[in-house]
């Protein structure tokens, strides 16, 4: 072996013994007896268990003082029962649409506990929970969440369908579900032979679309009678294919004929008027 091949063992020899040495120093104890090297792991310094874990453990709700007294909290958990039960309400009777008719109760519920919570009076032991419940943060969830359900409740019309105290439902709308229920009768009795349908069940619906167009005019109806009458106007045309000849076509038929002919008669007169003034006309001598 010549000098160049001994020196360039001896370097190398060398250069892996630092190595080694310099990794046991590192991570001793993941070198093993053969000198076998591991990789290394993440490692978090063990002198800061107790921080980390606070940190990650943190709470706010235990780090704040509780500012809702036992009154404010009762009506907070009132509030969510009536509010989750008037939701409901809405959603199991969508369609059809029977939300007037049977969330009234619901929502006259979740109406005065909200009154309640907003109100400035001060209930017992002379707390008010206005200012906790209501104007505590920017977010005011519980004014939000009441909006938006009273804007469904106010889009509907639903107060046209109810009494005026709300607690029950209107005669109008009482004898309207009555006259579209002897309609739908009649439909079901028919279903399979539609030109007696057409013919037998004409009577009841024309009923039916008559008060429905004067408790229009009267403003009384809600969103319950509205989806139920394009229901069954769809039956009517759609489904069964029958027609329901309006009253007022014959008067509209002559009142257009009238007008039709009426260029007619005044140019005709006109002629006729020029005719009898030429042989009134005397020529001179």
């Amino acid at each position: 072996m010549d000098l160049s091949a001994k020196f360039t063992f001896v370097i190398a020899c060398w250069a892996v013994t630092f190595i080694t040495v310099a990794d046991c120093a590192i991570y001793p104890s993941e070198t093993s007896g053969d000198s076998a090297r591991k990789l290394p792991s993440a490692v978090i310094p063990v002198s800061q268990p107790s921080t980390l874990g606070s940190f990650y453990s943190l709470s706010l709700s235990s780090t704040f003082p509780e500012d809702l007294n036992e009154y404010c909290i009762e009506l907070l958990r009132i509030y969510r029962q009536r509010y989750v039960a008037y939701a409901n309400c809405l959603v199991t009777y969508a369609r059809p649409v029977k939300v007037c008719q049977n969330c009234y109760t619901g929502f006259n519920s979740l109406d005065g506990i909200y009154k309640n919570i907003s109100s400035d009076q001060p209930g017992p032991g002379n707390i008010s929970c206005h200012d906790s419940l209501m104007r505590s943060d920017r977010l005011m969830l519980l004014y939000a969440l009441f909006n938006k359900l009273d804007e469904i409740w106010t889009s509907a019309k639903c107060k046209q369908c109810l009494s005026k105290d709300q607690e029950a439902l209107s005669n109008d709308t009482v004898y309207f579900m009555a006259t579209l229920n002897q309609s739908l009768s009649c439909f079901e009795q028919y279903q399979r032979n539609h030109t007696e349908l057409c013919k037998d069940c004409k009577a009841s619906y024309r009923k039916l679309k008559e008060l429905y167009g004067s408790m229009d005019k009267n403003q009384t109806l809600c969103i319950d009678l509205e989806d139920a009458m394009n229901i069954t106007q769809q039956l009517w045309s759609k489904n069964f294919s029958c027609l329901l000849p309006r009253e007022e076509t014959v008067p509209v038929i002559a009142v257009s004929s009238f007008m039709l002919f009426l260029p007619i008669i005044f140019y005709l007169s006109s002629f006729l008027h020029s005719e009898q003034k030429k042989r009134k006309l005397i020529h001179r001598k």
